[in-house]
């Protein structure tokens, strides 16, 4: 790499004061970013592209501490490291609410007329249930729904407009079925399993 600047024209002071600095912050940036968005990969049960991430994430990350060992005399190294560190937090955020993958689950809690509401999921075919509750503020109804992330910001717009009192929660979901239920997926070693095999005796 080194001899690539040389060859543009940078010498040896110049790439070690200054490019090494820059590249590190890149590299921090482009494997923390990768980060972040595998763990939402992960979430969402796509193994085989968390895994090929990781292994990007992994071999950029050495690549920059390799740079810092090989500097460890320049001040700027380490300040470009957290930099890039806290530069690829952001970045990997914005990354993941533009591509909004995966499901969440909203429950809508109100005592106020859910028609419209209704009407809507039921324009875009998404799956709901209803049951009524009981707060301290009275008899109430409590939706729940399923669907993709990307039709939460829709959905919550919905809300605004006919329910502004009403009280939400969204969680993310990591598989549902068709039939729009939310599928556990436990561990081998997780209770969920030895649950799974007592019922099956």
């Amino acid at each position: 790499m080194q001899q690539f600047f040389e060859v543009l024209g940078i010498d040896n002071d110049t790439f070690g004061l200054i490019v090494v600095p820059i590249l590190i912050f890149l590299a921090r940036i482009l494997d923390v970013s990768i980060n972040t968005v595998r763990i939402i990969f992960v979430m969402s049960g796509k193994k085989y592209i968390a895994t090929v991430m990781g292994f990007l994430e992994s071999l950029i990350w050495l690549l920059a501490i390799g740079q810092i060992f090989k500097h460890m005399d320049n001040v700027y190294c380490y300040i470009a490291y957290p930099a890039g560190f806290a530069g690829g937090i952001l970045i990997g955020m914005l990354i993941e609410e533009k591509i909004a993958l995966g499901k969440v689950i909203i429950r809508i809690i109100t005592a106020e007329d859910l028609e419209l509401i209704i009407a809507y999921l039921n324009k875009h075919q998404f799956r709901y249930s209803i049951v009524s509750a009981e707060s301290n503020e009275g008899k109430e109804s409590l939706l729940f729904a399923v669907l993709k992330r990307d039709h939460v910001p829709y959905l919550l717009d919905e809300i605004s407009k006919h329910l502004p009192k009403a009280f939400y929660t969204i969680e993310s979901v990591k598989s549902a079925s068709e039939a729009g239920l939310m599928v556990e997926k436990p561990s081998r070693r997780g209770i969920g399993a030895w649950l799974t095999s007592v019922r099956r005796k």
